[in-house]
């Protein structure tokens, strides 16, 4: 006898706050909403597990580009098909996480069509933050073996950006001396778990001397704390250390703007680059003729292609890379923990979601 599939599922939706409101937050609501029929090359992921990117915590503040209200949060997430339009599917009873955008396939310098990223767009209207999900076969990756779906849940759109920004962009490979700045947030901890399986030197700055401390631990040669005004001169210093006075940067991986590379110019070496995926600090970025006469270069990267995704998935599985993880909730009613949590950005590693077995889908 064949099990029933869910007819409906819960998920955390995005609500418009009043127009009074001041701060503008809108509201994450749980709703319990009907599930559609599988169609053709469609599959339905009963979801183990899903994680925080910032980018939520931007839409509640009204501070991201086309808010689809009504829609699902969420463009990280894992679980375990359950059904399938064809009932033959390879894909049935695997472990599998969702591809966190569309519209960039394989070509290598930038999407094909429009791109978006799951949760809280149009495109497509669809979030992760639900018990069930009915997705595009071909919009799942196998799970690695390695890891639960708390850990799957970490790596999608974080792993992405990382392996973009430092193994395409960046081109960390061993021996280079590579520095991430900001550790902590889920991208940085896994371009460096990126640069470190690729044999590179790994530097990090934080604002938070713990934060340092745990990288190290993770493997990072060492860091400096960015709220030092002289911070790249401790950056030379660290580097002398380890590989000997004229030792330089070869790439940066940025995720803060502003100023980062009039900071970093004495220490990079000639023709090195600096890839910004992000610009949490500040939404300028300062270039001079100094860092011009050195053939010094800024890249701006932003996630990936799905071949992207799948090279990556593929490096991460052989090198046995596990995403760090800060917080695990207890059910898509604990959100509210993970959004204050964000707000604190004090965690170190990826806030995730454990989508438990009381999940109140009618049968």
């Amino acid at each position: 006898m064949a099990t029933r599939t869910p007819e409906s599922t819960r998920a955390l939706v995005i609500k418009k706050c009043s127009a009074e409101a001041t701060p503008v937050y809108h509201h994450a609501v749980l709703e319990t909403r009907p599930l559609q029929q599988l169609k053709q090359g469609e599959v339905l992921v009963k979801m183990g597990a899903v994680s925080f990117n910032h980018r939520d915590l931007w839409i509640r503040l009204g501070q991201y580009p086309g808010i689809n209200f009504g829609s699902a949060f969420g463009a990280d997430g894992a679980g375990t098909v359950i059904a399938s339009a064809d009932s033959n599917d390879a894909l049935l009873n695997k472990r599998v996480f969702l591809t966190p955008m569309r519209g960039w396939e394989s070509k290598q310098d930038a999407p094909e069509t429009d791109f978006g990223i799951l949760g809280g767009g149009r495109n497509p209207p669809l979030g992760t933050f639900s018990e069930y999900i009915v997705v595009e076969r071909n919009q799942v990756i196998r799970s690695p073996d390695h890891l639960d779906d708390i850990q799957v849940s970490a790596w999608p759109l974080g792993g992405l950006t990382a392996w973009r920004a430092a193994i395409v962009n960046a081109e960390a490979s061993k021996d280079q001396n590579i520095l991430i700045t900001g550790i902590g947030g889920g991208v940085a901890l896994l371009a460096m778990q990126l640069c470190l399986a690729r044999g590179a030197n790994v530097y990090v700055t934080s604002g938070s001397e713990e934060k340092i401390r745990k990288a190290t631990a993770l493997g990072a040669k060492g860091g400096v704390n960015y709220k030092l005004k002289d911070w790249p001169s401790h950056l030379v210093a660290l580097l002398a250390k380890n590989s000997g006075k004229s030792a330089k940067i070869d790439a940066v991986l940025d995720s803060g703007g502003g100023d980062i590379i009039t900071r970093v110019n004495s220490v990079l070496k000639q023709g090195g680059k600096v890839v910004v995926y992000g610009m949490t600090a500040n939404p300028q970025i300062k270039f001079t003729m100094r860092e011009v006469l050195k053939n010094q270069r800024l890249i701006g990267s932003t996630m990936g292609s799905l071949k992207d995704l799948t090279d990556a998935t593929t490096f991460m599985s052989e090198h046995r890379i596990v995403p760090v993880v800060s917080h695990v909730l207890e059910g898509l009613e604990a959100a509210e923990e993970g959004f204050e949590l964000m707000k604190r950005g004090d965690q170190f590693g990826k806030i995730v979601i454990r989508i438990n077995d009381k999940a109140k889908a009618k049968l």
